[in-house]
C-alpha cells in the first residue's frame, strides 16, 4: 500500500518523481490511408470506411462487409521483398511507426540523435498474423510439412511487428508486445508511459495493429454472432447506440503514438500534439466474452484513470467511447460513465469512432488515441454518423450527433475494453506549458 500510495504521488522511496508524458507523434494504417490528417478529416466529414469485402469469397457468410484495407501501399518505409513476406499486421505496425517517429519531427536516417538504449518499443496485437497462420495451415493440409515457410512462425507471433521495428531503427529499449483482445492498444499505450514515467525509456513507439481479413477471421466472428449483417447498407451497417443495432464491423489497420517524458520533449524542441495524463486497467472477472452488465469495473477503471491523471470529474468534457455498436457493450458503458459523472455526464461530449472505422479490435485503441488527440488539436469532434434512433439508456447524454461539432476540450478519456473482461482508459489533455 505504501509503495502504491507513493508511486502514485510520484516518489518512490523518495527518489524517483513521476515523470510527465506527452504525445509527440502520431502514426495511422486504416481503411482511410495512412495520412493522420487526411483519417481525421474523413472522420470529420462523417464518411464510412466500411464496404463490402472482396479480399476473398464470403458470399457464403451471413457478414459480408467490412471496413477492410484496400491497395495497401508501404512507400518507402519498408523494402519490398520484406513487404511481400511479413504478414500485413507487421506490416502494419512498422509502416505506422515510422510515421509516427516522422510526425514527432524525426528523420529516420539519423535516428542517432537519439539514445537509443532509452528509445522502445510496445505495440501489440489481438490476433497476430492471421493471414500467415491460415496460409501455412493450408500448405501443411495440401502440400505437407517440408512446404511450410521457416518465416510461418515468426510473421505469426504478435510480438513480431515491434520487434522487426525496433531492428530497422536501432531501438534498443524496453520491446514487448501486450494481447488483450480489443484493448490491446491501449493497455500497450498505458504500460509504454509506465516505462518512461519509471525511468526506463524516454521514448516510446506504442499502440496496436490487427489485420484478421481472412476466412477464419470472419468466421470467427460469425459463429460468436458478434458482427452485423446489414449487408445491403455498408455505410450504416455500424450503429454505436442506436436501437437497431446488430453488432459491430470488423476493421482492421495500426495505430502508432509516440510517448516521450516532457523533458526529453523539451529538450529537442519536439512538436508537443498533447499529454498523456494518466491511465488505468482492470479486469472485469466476469465472462469470457460479455462485459459486466452493470459496468461496475469499468466505472473503477475511469475513476482510477482520473486519480492517476491527477483531474477531478468535473474537468472532462469529451469522451471517445469504446462503443462497438453490440447490444450489451455499448450500454455497459454507459452505464459507467452515469455511476462516475452522475449528473454532470449531460455536459460530456461522448462519440465514437468505430461507426466509421468498424472495429479494429487490437488496433482500436492505438487509432482511438489518434483521434481524441486530433480532436483535443482541432477543437472538433466528428459525429456519429449512423445514430438514428438514440437507444433510451442514451437520454440525457450529450451525444455528438450527425454534424461535426466544435468543441474546446480540457479532459479527454478514450477507452478499450476486451473479450476476456479487460478494461482500460487513457485521460489526454491539451498539454499546459505552465504547469
Amino acid at each position: 500500500w505504501i509503495l502504491r500510495k507513493n508511486i502514485d504521488r510520484g516518489n518512490l522511496g523518495g527518489i524517483m518523481h513521476k515523470r510527465r508524458v506527452v504525445v509527440t507523434g502520431m502514426g495511422i494504417v486504416s481503411c482511410f490511408g495512412n495520412d493522420v490528417d487526411y483519417f481525421y478529416e474523413q472522420l470529420l466529414a462523417g464518411k464510412s470506411g466500411v464496404k463490402p469485402l472482396d479480399k476473398f469469397p464470403c458470399q457464403e457468410y451471413p457478414t459480408r462487409i467490412a471496413a477492410a484495407i484496400d491497395n495497401f501501399d508501404p512507400g518507402e518505409y519498408l523494402q519490398k521483398k520484406q513487404a511481400r513476406r511479413i504478414d500485413p499486421f507487421i506490416a502494419y505496425t512498422m509502416v505506422a511507426g515510422k510515421k509516427a517517429l516522422e510526425n514527432s519531427g524525426f528523420n529516420l536516417e539519423k535516428l542517432e540523435v537519439l539514445d537509443l538504449q532509452k528509445c522502445g518499443i510496445i505495440i501489440g496485437s489481438g490476433m497476430g498474423g492471421m493471414i500467415t497462420f491460415y496460409d501455412g495451415i493450408q500448405t501443411v493440409l495440401e502440400k505437407g510439412f517440408k512446404r511450410l515457410t521457416p518465416f510461418f512462425v515468426p510473421y505469426i507471433i504478435t510480438n513480431m511487428g515491434g520487434a522487426l521495428l525496433a531492428i530497422d531503427l536501432g531501438f534498443k529499449g524496453p520491446n514487448f508486445s501486450i494481447s488483450t483482445a480489443c484493448a490491446t492498444g491501449n493497455y500497450s499505450i498505458h504500460a509504454a508511459a509506465e516505462q518512461i514515467q519509471l525511468g526506463r525509456a524516454d521514448l516510446m513507439l506504442c499502440g496496436g495493429a490487427e489485420s484478421p481479413m481472412n476466412y477464419s477471421g470472419l468466421a470467427g466472428f460469425v459463429a460468436a454472432k458478434t458482427l452485423s449483417t446489414r449487408n445491403d447498407d455498408p455505410a450504416t451497417a455500424s450503429r454505436p447506440w442506436d436501437r437497431d443495432r446488430d453488432g459491430f464491423i470488423m476493421g482492421e489497420g495500426s495505430g502508432v503514438l509516440v510517448l516521450e517524458s516532457l523533458e526529453h520533449a523539451l529538450n529537442r524542441g519536439a512538436p508537443i500534439l498533447a499529454e498523456l495524463l494518466g491511465s488505468s486497467i482492470n479486469c472485469d472477472a466476469y465472462h469470457m466474452t460479455s462485459p459486466r452488465e452493470d459496468g461496475e469495473q469499468v466505472a473503477r477503471c475511469i475513476e482510477d484513470a482520473l486519480q492517476s491523471a491527477g483531474k477531478d470529474k468535473a474537468e472532462v468534457n469529451y469522451i471517445n467511447a469504446h462503443a462497438t455498436s453490440t447490444i450489451m457493450g455499448d450500454l455497459c458503458e454507459i452505464r459507467a460513465i452515469k455511476q462516475v459523472f452522475k449528473e454532470k455526464a449531460a455536459h460530456i461530449k461522448i462519440n465514437a469512432t468505430k461507426s466509421m472505422t468498424g472495429h479494429c479490435l487490437g488496433a482500436a485503441g492505438g487509432i482511438e488515441a489518434i483521434a481524441t488527440i486530433k480532436a483535443i488539436n482541432t477543437k472538433k469532434l466528428h459525429p456519429n454518423p449512423n445514430l438514428f434512433n438514440p437507444d433510451p439508456e442514451m437520454e440525457g447524454l450529450s451525444l455528438v450527433a450527425k454534424q461535426a461539432e466544435k468543441h474546446e476540450i480540457n479532459v479527454a478519456l478514450s477507452s478499450s475494453f476486451g473479450f476476456g473482461g479487460h478494461n482500460s482508459v487513457l485521460v489526454f489533455a491539451p498539454y499546459d506549458g505552465n504547469n
